[in-house]
């Protein structure tokens, strides 16, 4: 087990309550360089409380290769701090070696050779392997999905979101929250969560004409003899960030104040361990658990951090569960007269190749698909490049849409969305038309094409780098950097919103950007309402089946300072 003091250095603040965590076991299977699906579900049964943490699986039901962020900066306070450590950095930080199946899990480094050796990651019939072993163990284990469940796939998109529906029901979840979801629009949403047999929780969910909540902010349960308060906390910014006519009768908002008011609700109530499962993004839940008192665990999600050990701040535990299916949590915890004594927490890596897929849900996950079988295989292109997405800055799956959005709108600039999610491909594999669509899959994907500006085109990344690097983590409203296609600048982390962005180059002619001349620019994923263009998928695949083989160099065009 990781020692108390390697533990402490690990996190923002040292902590009343003591515990230990299953990056031991990950190192005692690194040195072994040996996988079983006994020793991955180990666990030292612990306490009277069991947390189960699934989050941002993006419809993703099969295993898939996802490299993590080579580029996760932190600004202001937070840097340094986990998550905003990578690579190397991140492997000496946990005291993991290189080579590893952790390292393989945890970092980007060597990644494609590793996914030969350890193979792909996730697969919702291997979580409900997971959580059948875990339920064996502690029958009243409280499993909570933190959102970002019913999008990004092709099955998802062509169901209306009901393929994950279905197969989330058979693993029976107590309760979620959520983000994407609402992109599936007002009344599907109310469809799907009035046939819900769980708890769909936000107590940042309010309607938008009355002022009043929408949704169920919490759930109280009681396991193990402990009363169990679950407060839901959907994307504060989900307006912002994803087009708010879809959903027009909602309002969201960090909504600080209100989180006071729930806790202390619930804690008049007779809550003795407070819980929330949270989709602000780990620096925000970060900043809410040194704002507000009286939560004991936030489980976080939306940017899609995975780390090996808690982080402490103050007496509040932050868990960061990693995405796309690739891991679980399972927190043990010792609560006696409302105080949280000690836990246990094991990160549990789900190696596709190694758990056993549950018959009942694998057969369910496959009925979901039969229908679209023949779509999902369709070979639309190879690549000896590997394709992902993640990092602050650059993704080579990025580089290739904004590659097709050039060719086929006949553009000089592409903007690609620096949306985290998207699974990747290893050089020398096939692209299907499900690879398409993992990567782009969503209910607005319109890829326009219009006139900008130079000045227009600062002013949208200046916004975009606020949104990323503003200081305050409440104003930190949506994914990684846009990506530029065509085009190169300069950033520095460390200016103020407005001064970020210099050197801006229009990449064919090695000319600067001129404030005042007009150039063509493509792009998909607009919050306007009405935007024309064709689906990006289409854009895509047709670019793929142009040019056979791709292969995607690394993109030098963005230089970073301040970092």
């Amino acid at each position: 087990m990781i020692s108390r003091r390697d533990f402490l250095q690990a996190t923002v603040a040292a902590s009343a309550i003591w515990g230990a965590s299953g990056v031991g076991n990950w190192a005692k299977l690194a040195a072994q360089q040996a996988l079983s699906q006994d020793q991955l579900l180990d666990f030292d049964t612990y306490g009277n409380v069991t947390l189960v943490h699934i989050t941002d699986i993006h419809a993703q039901l099969k295993p898939i290769w996802f490299r993590e962020p080579e580029i996760n900066l932190g600004v202001g306070a937070v840097h340094g701090l986990p998550p905003h450590v990578t690579g190397a950095d991140f492997l000496k930080m946990f005291n993991m070696k290189p080579g590893t199946p952790e390292a393989y899990a945890l970092t980007y480094q060597d990644f494609a050779s590793l996914a030969k050796a350890y193979g792909k990651m996730g697969g919702i019939d291997r979580v409900a392997t997971v959580l059948k072993s875990i339920r064996a163990d502690r029958p009243d284990a409280l499993f909570l999905d933190g959102g970002d469940t019913w999008h990004g796939s092709y099955t998802c998109l062509k169901t209306a979101g009901q393929d994950m529906v279905n197969v989330m029901n058979a693993l029976k979840p107590d309760a979620m929250t959520s983000h994407w979801e609402f992109t599936l629009g007002t009344e599907r949403i109310k469809e799907i969560v009035d046939g819900l047999p769980f708890a769909f929780l936000g107590a940042n969910i309010f309607d938008a004409e009355w002022d009043e909540p929408a949704f169920e902010p919490y759930k109280m349960f009681e396991r193990g003899g402990v009363k169990v308060a679950v407060i839901g906390q959907a994307f504060p910014y989900l307006p912002v960030a994803n087009p708010k006519w879809m959903f027009p009768e909602y309002s969201f908002g960090i909504r600080e104040e209100r989180m006071h008011e729930v806790v202390q609700e619930v804690r008049g109530k007779g809550a003795e361990l407070v819980v929330l499962l949270s989709h602000n993004g780990f620096d925000t839940d970060r900043k809410m658990a040194a704002q507000v008192e009286g939560i004991d665990v936030i489980l976080t999600g939306h940017t899609h951090d995975a780390l090996p050990e808690p982080v402490m701040v103050g007496k509040t535990m932050l868990i960061a569960s990693g995405s796309n299916g690739k891991f679980v949590t399972r927190l043990d915890l010792d609560v006696q007269k409302g105080q949280l004594m000690g836990f246990r927490h094991k990160l549990i890596p789900i190696f596709a190749d190694v758990i056993t897929p549950d018959a009942e849900v694998a057969k369910l996950i496959d009925e979901q698909r039969a229908p679209y079988k023949a779509e999902l295989e369709e070979v639309v292109g190879h690549t000896d490049s590997l394709l992902y997405r993640r990092g602050n800055f650059n993704g080579t799956w990025d580089d290739l849409i904004c590659n097709a959005l050039i060719d086929q709108r006949e553009a000089d600039i592409a903007m690609s969305p620096g949306f985290r999610w998207g699974p990747s491909i290893l050089p020398g594999e096939a692209i299907t038309r499900e690879d398409v669509f993992n990567a782009t899959s969503m209910t607005y994907p319109n890829a326009y094409r219009s006139e900008m500006t130079g000045e227009t085109i600062k002013t949208i990344m200046e916004d975009v780098a606020d949104n990323l690097f503003n200081p305050d983590p409440y104003y930190q409203q949506g994914g990684d950097m846009v990506r530029m296609g065509g085009m190169g600048y300069d950033i520095d982390v460390s200016k103020p919103q407005g001064s970020r962005i210099t050197n801006m180059t229009l990449l064919k002619t090695g000319e600067k950007i001129d404030p005042a001349k007009t150039y063509v620019v493509a792009g998909w994923a607009s919050v306007n309402e009405g935007t024309q263009g064709p689906a990006i998928w289409d854009v895509v695949e047709t670019w793929l089946k142009e040019q056979g083989t791709v292969e995607v160099d690394p993109n030098k065009s963005v230089h970073v300072t301040g970092a």
